[in-house]
């Protein structure tokens, strides 16, 4: 709205709205100011460069004809020597003097940078191709076969070293519940009591695993108490037997049990 004032050459006008502009803009909490600020900001230098250019209308601007003039002078030529040649009939074509262009030339490599000439410290590069090297592929198809070779080594033994931590950790489960039976027979041991961690919950789960397997094996048996409540309890030799003989009539229970109810 005040663009012609602020345009004016003695006005202030755009300085003082610079001003406001900074003082305001340390209150900028939200995206939707700082937006209008930048807009702001395209606004004021519009401004700036149309007051920029204006200034030269007051000022001295390059005068082509006059550096024309001052040129020839130092080149060497009197214009008023010329105008009077020019009247005569014998006036030559060309009033340049023989050293003129020289004379320039001279003074003007005192104003430009040159840029240092270019040579070889240790001669030039030789032209010929470089020789390409022969690739080895013995080598690399050895190497990558030890690779492949290694590999199914390595998961075999992996393989090996869980499955027998697996094999050690129910014998030892087997021998605490064969323990407990032996020293009080007639109490039945609970099934969660025996395998649940109070602290671990992985814990639980990983004893429940291992349960499984001596389940499975036939050396140790779950049945339910007057309460309904599962009790654990190991297999005696003669037992076993006669579960091996009825194997067929096991029966495997799937349980759930997560965090909440371990809780």
């Amino acid at each position: 709205e005040n663009r012609e004032s602020m345009l004016n050459s003695k006005s202030n006008r755009l300085t003082e709205a610079l001003e406001e502009a900074n003082r305001l803009f340390d209150g900028v909490c939200r995206a939707r100011e700082a937006a209008l600020d930048a807009q702001f900001l395209v606004i004021a230098s519009n401004i700036g460069k149309e007051k920029a250019n204006e200034l030269h209308s007051e000022m001295s601007a390059f005068d082509s004809t006059a550096f024309a003039e001052d040129l020839l002078t130092f080149m060497g030529i009197n214009r008023t020597e010329v105008e009077e040649t020019d009247d005569s009939e014998d006036a030559p074509g060309d009033f340049l003097p023989s050293h003129a262009w020289q004379k320039m030339g001279e003074e003007a490599p005192k104003y430009f940078r040159r840029a240092p000439t270019f040579h070889y410290m240790m001669g030039s590069f030789k032209s010929e191709p470089p020789v390409r090297k022969q690739r080895i592929e013995r080598q690399k198809k050895a190497s990558r076969g030890k690779a492949e070779r290694a590999m199914p080594a390595q998961l075999k033994e992996m393989e090996q070293s869980h499955q027998e931590a697996t094999e050690k950790e129910v014998e030892r489960i087997l021998r605490i519940l064969q323990t407990h039976f032996e020293n009080d027979p007639n109490t039945p041991i609970s099934f969660f009591d025996f395998v649940i961690d109070p602290n671990l919950f992985a814990r639980t789960v990983e004893n429940v695993f291992h349960v499984s397997f001596l389940i499975r094996d036939g050396l140790a048996k779950i049945k339910l108490d007057e309460d309904e409540l599962p009790i654990i309890e190991p297999v005696k030799l003669s037992e076993r037997e006669e579960e091996d003989s009825r194997a067929g009539a096991r029966n495997q229970v799937v349980i759930s049990l997560n965090q909440k109810v371990w809780k």
